[in-house]
């Protein structure tokens, strides 16, 4: 459960280095601007941690589904071995998707104004400067979106669920 944790805690210090940095040199500079390749990044990072949030998250849920529901085989099923294969598939599960996805983004023709009226580079607001159409791309985003938090989160719902009637099966000693 600890080796989730850590993970949890190392992905959102991560999270905020994406964009803290840059708001803070951007209120010291007293300039708000950023190039085209470092919004492309900063978006690419932005888009992998969130998704990686999301699948620590239900690798947490599991962990604690395995603990409370089957605590004699806890050991046997969560052995580091799968620890390290759930943290890796969680980290690496996102990047491939949003190398394409920030891709896509990014080879939209871009006209007339390129100014950001935000700290860092989203995709609405980078989606507001594109001269193309974009229905597309906005469509893609609902799809991948719907992918990466809806799935993970009927998994951490379903463990949930099942830890409660796991708890409630449970005798106590009122009876």
């Amino acid at each position: 459960m600890c080796f989730f944790l850590g993970n949890f805690s190392f992905l959102e210090i991560c999270y905020v280095s994406v964009t803290v940095p840059r708001l803070l040199q951007d209120l010291y500079r007293q300039a708000r601007n950023i190039s085209f390749l470092a919004c492309a990044t900063q978006m690419y990072f932005f888009l992998v941690l969130g998704a990686t949030e999301c699948f620590i998250l239900t690798a947490m849920a599991y962990d604690r589904y395995v603990t409370i529901c089957n605590p004699l085989v806890y050991p046997l099923i969560m052995n580091s071995s799968l620890c390290t294969q759930l943290a890796a598939s969680c980290w690496t599960s996102g990047v491939p998707v949003h190398i394409g996805f920030t891709y896509f983004i990014f080879s939209l023709p871009f006209c007339g104004s390129n100014q950001l009226n935000h700290f860092f580079c989203d995709i609405p607001a980078v989606l507001t400067l594109a001269c193309g159409d974009t229905f597309m791309i906005e469509m893609l985003i609902y799809l991948i979106a719907l992918l990466v938090v809806t799935i993970p989160f009927l998994m951490i719902l379903g463990s949930y669920v099942k830890i409660v009637l796991t708890v409630l099966k449970l005798p106590s000693a009122t009876g």
